[in-house]
């Protein structure tokens, strides 16, 4: 009795209270990635405008694009399978009930704040006024972006045209457009400008059937892979093996994005560095357009801080704080790839390990959230349209700005996750309302910029709605039982099946 005691109060006599350098050192070890992360940003910030007094050669900057150039091929060579994989053992692991409340409620979210963010960016252009005509550059920029040359309804059959693609192989690394020729301008109109002369009238397109351009049909095949998964679950009895052997894949797929994420830090530098280095004309680029790249970060700062984090509070009482720091690793490579969809395995990783978000819902929702939710598209684009047209002095109406509100939305649930997509989509916008396309040319030397702002509302959008669905659907998942691993779902599938594909009591 003595001896125990004895050495029970040597044991405790050797454990000694931690120092604060050893708690600082098991904090940063416990977020170590994070902490790389977010030092890559700054350190690619400093050293990107250090390197502009040397001006380096187009090849040096192009060297320097490298590393990040490689970090962008590896995130993309998991979007495949992390899509169709996560999809269909997101669907698998409900029932078409609970994919059907829990698509509805992903849905209703992500459009409500897509809604808010487009009128958020009207209201503040208005009230900041940041066009002002005098301000104006004589001479345009020179560099224009290759957009969309029809209108909206021609975005909206593309649209649902990539829903459905003919080829399942073809999705994977092309989408589906309409496909337009010029027509030559009548009456000599398309000569050569000559000075004091006013410019050529642009040229007209009419539309020639469907083409095909480089780039992967993500909606294509999460429609695809959302119907496979619903019938999968109708024939319990025969796809319960391969519902396990996909979601297992699936498992291992995260298991290679946690890997990959350890190079992410210097990916993301380089890509800061190079993207810095590529500005041609900074000064004058700051002067025109310093007040509309105000304008906008303090739209998606409110968008974010009010919307975003308001409804999450509201709907689920939980600390936002705890939540977005769990997330940062995420935004940090939504901030550096300026990619939604490259920054899905990390945006997977950090909601599953850090937030513990049910599997099932972020392999369900985010996928969808990725593609079809751009609440920092929609505000940028509703509040650039505008900007222009106070450049130019236009005063719009009522009718119009209502136009430039739908057409953002459309425009931003039809732009691809990709970086810079909602500035090829914002010509859309810019047709609607007879707006100059070639204006943004001068939105174009900036967006590099504040792509990765939006990017990161983007994330953070799907994330908090990942978060808002998983804590409104507790009751459809407690009444599936807490099967989240591969063997756990092809129990949960072979009890149904052996109940005449009802849930046990023990399971309930």
């Amino acid at each position: 009795m003595g001896v125990d005691q004895d050495l029970e109060n040597s044991g405790s006599a050797t454990k000694q209270p931690k120092t604060l350098g050893e708690k600082i050192k098991d904090h940063i070890m416990g977020d170590l990635l994070l902490y790389l992360t977010i030092l890559a940003v700054v350190l690619g910030a400093i050293v990107g405008f250090a390197l502009r007094a040397v001006e380096p050669a187009d090849y040096t900057i192009y060297l320097l694009k490298y590393p990040g150039e490689i970090m962008l091929r590896m995130l993309k060579m998991l979007i495949l399978p992390l899509i169709t994989c996560s999809l269909i053992s997101g669907v698998t692991a409900l029932d078409s009930e609970a994919s059907g409340k829990m698509g509805s409620k992903a849905l209703a979210y992500y459009f409500s704040t897509t809604i808010l963010a487009a009128i958020l960016g009207i209201i503040l252009v208005v009230i900041i006024h940041p066009g002002d005509p005098d301000a104006r550059p004589k001479d345009k920029f020179s560099e224009k972006p290759e957009g969309f040359k029809g209108d909206t309804i021609d975005a909206m059959m593309d649209l649902f045209r990539n829903m459905f693609p003919e080829n399942l192989v073809q999705a994977c690394f092309q989408q589906a457009r309409t496909k337009f020729v010029e027509v030559a301008a009548k009456n000599g109109t398309a000569a050569a400008v000559v000075d004091g002369k006013p410019p050529p009238a642009e040229p007209e397109y009419q539309r020639k059937g469907v083409e095909y351009a480089d780039g992967m049909n993500v909606l294509g095949l999460i429609t695809f892979c959302i119907a496979l998964g619903i019938c999968m679950t109708k024939m319990k009895e025969v796809s319960a093996p391969i519902i396990a052997l996909i979601s297992a894949f699936n498992d291992i797929i995260m298991k290679l994005v946690l890997f990959f994420m350890w190079y992410s830090p210097v990916g993301i530098f380089f890509l800061i560095v190079s993207n810095i280095l590529t500005i041609t004309d900074l000064a004058s680029t700051g002067k025109v357009m310093g007040m509309f790249i105000l304008t906008v970060l303090m739209g998606l700062t409110l968008h974010f801080c009010i919307t975003l984090v308001g409804l999450y509070f509201l709907i689920t009482r939980k600390n936002p704080i705890v939540f977005i720091k769990n997330m940062l690793p995420a935004m940090m490579t939504a901030f550096g790839t300026a990619s939604s969809t490259a920054t899905l395995p990390l945006t997977f990783l950090c909601l599953e390990e850090k937030n513990k978000i049910d599997p099932r819902v972020t392999r369900f929702v985010i996928p969808i959230g990725a593609t079809v939710n751009m609440d920092g598209t929609a505000l940028y684009e509703a509040l650039t349209a505008l900007f222009i047209a106070q450049l130019n002095g236009m005063e719009l109406g009522l009718g119009q700005i209502l136009t430039i509100c739908i057409t953002s939305i459309a425009a931003s649930v039809g732009a691809a996750s990709i970086p810079s997509a909602g500035l090829v989509t914002m010509i859309l916008v810019f047709t609607a309302v007879g707006l100059p396309t070639e204006d943004i040319s001068m939105i174009y030397t900036i967006d590099w910029f504040l792509d990765r702002f939006r990017t990161m509302i983007n994330v953070m959008g799907d994330s908090f709605g990942a978060a808002i669905v998983y804590h409104m659907s507790m009751d459809e998942l407690a009444h599936l039982g807490d099967n989240k691993s591969p063997d756990g779902i092809l129990e949960l599938q072979e009890a149904k099946v052996a109940n005449g594909g009802k849930d046990s009591e023990e399971q309930v």
